[in-house]
């Protein structure tokens, strides 16, 4: 059997149909405009003809020649016309030297392989050729091997003394292969145009010298001409091991990545610094005046927040520097903390698309005056966009936290919402030099204002602050008298301890709900300590007169407050009540509750 005799994974027929329709596809789509039935149908056609390869074999490898396709050693596709119209020719001349077309080829990537050669077709001289071409593409059931024939030192094409020239063979899939134009070879890999390092076997031959498998890098043997080997990079000047390219790769994403306007800012504020010129300095000064709104135009925050810090910190280092220049560089922040400009920045921010970053808000924000406080408090409660009101509110924390004496004295500002929002940050960072502030709130006619100052007293949590909460047990609205009772109890403030035995023993707290009663009997427990048992063990098992006994509610509190105290008295006392079986079903669970620890 001769070598053209052996039988090939697909039938030649096939190969030959899809190759035949390929070049009808071609010069359909060179003819017709796309409105015509035939433009669609040369693609639908491309899919039809390649998907019964897929049944025989994984791949379908095609070797390119001048004017002709070669499946294995049979021509598959031969063009006998001129060069610029031969498809082979349209592959060859650009160094393509291999197709290899893989299943799922005959899909979406069949179409647009077809519009691909016919754009080479048409391109002119000083547009991309196929190869340029095929690497944009990024085909993923489309491989190809290429010849390089645009570098430096590549071996001619032409034929020598009967036998092919040899090159260097890319891979599209990341192997470099040194072997004859023609054929392939073993390879060194790469990725693409660029490839380079060691990679598999290819699928060719390789290179061999005439004198057996040695071939010309065997030791002393005389290299043929262009024949490129392995050794001559190992000790070459330029190659790089993992290390440095992984370093080049990191610092070209670095360059990528930096922020070029804040390059721009850089620059400017060093002259700005080196410059002793007064028209200089006039002239970077009005660039920055101009600048700073441009960039908070396009919502780029964290230049602004840069441009604001860096000029603050360029006035003690300049030079011999104008008192004008002084004050108008000086005044950048100012002016971005006025109330006007402030309230104009924030609307744009809730009319935009997208919401800024809450990093870069941060940024800008700490960089704002002390005076902006109020106009960003009064704002919190008109944005319409809750995902950018929390970002503002984290924004707010970071400013507040920079200003606490500003923030105290908005704590008793006319505007409401304001007071209000000034008295909960004051909370939140537990500042001890807002307790007499929010002491004036504790007095104020509104109960949601009592009731913020008593939160924001219960964070800050200083004897100051304890004890004017003390009083406010017996404010008229419960949801004051309930958050105040939990701060004593979770703070165990004992002063309070006599305030809340009488509001245990009186018949006050036995005629409010359920939650306002558990959280007073509660913080009696918290604070009260074993002195306080036997008040509590007489409201839950004591009787009266007739046998009678306190409600259920007062007695299923009084439970709890003793497990509170997780002592041995007040276990003795929830034993006792434990032995009546026949006991109310609430009182019940709320001694098992407090015998296994739950009172708290």
């Amino acid at each position: 059997m001769t070598e053209d005799d052996e039988p090939l994974p697909i039938p030649l027929p096939i190969v030959e149909e899809a190759l035949k329709l390929l070049s009808k596809a071609v010069r359909a789509r060179l003819l017709y405009l796309p409105n015509n039935p035939n433009y669609a149908k040369a693609a639908e056609l491309m899919g039809v003809v390649f998907a019964p390869m897929w049944q025989h074999a994984e791949e379908c490898v095609l070797t390119i020649n001048e004017h002709s396709f070669q499946y294995g050693t049979r021509v598959v596709y031969k063009e006998e016309a001129q060069a610029n119209d031969s498809l082979p020719w349209l592959f060859f001349k650009d160094g393509v030297r291999e197709l290899r077309f893989l299943p799922g080829f005959e899909g979406e990537e069949s179409v647009k392989f077809l519009d691909l050669v016919v754009r080479a077709r048409k391109a002119l001289p000083d547009e991309d050729d196929l190869l340029t071409l095929l690497w944009q593409a990024e085909f993923q059931t489309v491989r190809y091997r290429y010849v390089d024939v645009g570098v430096e030192g590549t071996v001619p094409l032409e034929y020598e003394d009967g036998e092919p020239a040899t090159g260097v063979l890319v891979d599209s899939w990341g192997e470099t292969s040194l072997s004859t134009v023609a054929g392939g070879g073993g390879g060194i890999g790469g990725d693409g145009p660029e490839g380079a390092g060691v990679g598999g076997a290819g699928v060719g031959e390789g290179i061999e010298g005439k004198g057996g498998a040695g071939g010309a890098d065997a030791p002393g043997a005389p290299r043929p001409s262009g024949v490129v080997s392995m050794s001559d990079f190992d000790t070459a000047l330029y190659f790089l091991d993992d290390s440095e390219i992984e370093y080049l790769r990191s610092e070209i994403r670095k360059e990528y990545a930096r922020d070029e306007r804040i390059n721009v800012v850089s620059m400017l504020l060093d002259i700005f610094e080196l410059q002793t010129d007064i028209l200089v300095r006039e002239e970077i000064v009005g660039i920055l005046d101009s600048y700073i709104l441009q960039l908070l135009s396009a919502g780029h925050y964290r230049a602004v927040a840069y441009l604001l810090a860096e000029s603050a910190a360029a006035l003690p280092r300049a030079r011999e520097l104008e008192s004008t220049h002084r004050t108008r560089v000086g005044a950048l922040a100012d002016r971005l903390s006025q109330a006007e400009t402030l309230s104009q920045l924030l609307q744009a921010m809730d009319d935009a698309p997208e919401l800024p970053p809450q990093e870069e808000l941060t940024e800008l924000f700490t960089q704002l005056k002390a005076s902006s406080l109020k106009t960003v408090f009064a704002w919190l409660g008109k944005l319409s966009k809750p995902k950018l009101r929390a970002h503002l509110e984290t924004a707010a924390g970071a400013l507040a936290s920079q200003n606490t004496a500003e923030l105290v004295k908005l704590i008793n500002a006319d505007e409401r919402d304001v007071a209000l929002e000034a008295a909960r940050r004051s909370g939140a960072l537990r500042t001890p030099a807002a307790v007499g502030p929010l002491g004036k709130l504790l007095g104020d006619p509104a109960a949601d204002v009592r009731l913020t100052a008593v939160l924001a007293m219960s964070e800050i949590a200083t004897p100051g602050a304890l004890q004017l909460l003390e009083k406010m047990v017996d404010d008229p609205d419960r949801e004051v008298r309930v958050a105040t009772l939990r701060t004593i109890a979770a703070r165990a403030y004992r002063p309070a301890l006599a305030r809340l035995e009488a509001a245990v023993k009186g018949k006050a707290a036995k005629e409010r709900d359920l939650t306002e009663k558990m959280a007073t009997f509660e913080a009696y427990g918290a604070i009260a300590g074993d002195a306080g048992v036997p008040l509590l063990d007489g409201l839950l098992n004591s009787k009266g007169f007739l046998g009678r006994r306190e409600d259920p509610e007062t007695r299923a509190c009084a439970a709890m407050a003793l497990g509170r105290m997780n002592s041995a008295k007040a276990r003795e006392s929830l034993q006792k009540a434990a032995a009546d079986p026949k006991d109310e079903i609430v009182v019940r669970t709320a001694v098992n509750k407090a015998l296994r620890g739950g009172g708290a």
